[in-house]
């Protein structure tokens, strides 16, 4: 066994990232049928685009976004952290972790990214650069 505590890998472990599925699962199906007690939160309908762990399983960062706009995302943030707890009792009951981690919401930009990306690539200059033939 290795006598390092954390992987010194670029990138989250493959438990990382099974915990992360199944904790965004998790979620996903509790705010799709509405199991929170909170009316504001079941009124709300939340997307949950990813979810990434700490090496040590303990924090889990939450990235969500409200559908279709219909809510700001900072609301949804905060209804989703004032119902942080039953929302991690409701996870820690799906998993056989030894700690349930603790939950951080946090807006997910993906699309934002997706955005830029394409508004980068219409550019004439970048369209001009990736058509020029490639010289040696």
């Amino acid at each position: 066994m290795s006598n390092k505590r954390f992987s010194s890998g670029s990138g989250p472990s493959q438990r990382q990232l099974r915990v992360g599925e199944l904790i965004r699962r998790t979620l996903s199906d509790v705010l799709n049928r509405a199991e929170i007690h909170d009316p504001d939160l079941n009124r709300m309908s939340i997307t949950v685009g990813e979810v990434s762990c700490s090496p040590d399983l303990k924090v889990a960062t939450v990235y969500v976004m409200p559908l279709m706009g219909s809510v700001p995302v900072e609301d949804a943030i905060a209804a989703l952290a004032r119902n942080k707890a039953e929302l991690r009792r409701r996870v820690s009951a799906e998993m056989t972790l030894k700690y349930a981690p603790d939950l951080r919401f946090r807006p997910d930009e993906t699309f934002d990214r997706l955005d830029e990306t394409r508004r980068l690539f219409s550019d004439e200059k970048v369209k001009r650069d990736l058509a020029a033939p490639e010289e040696e």
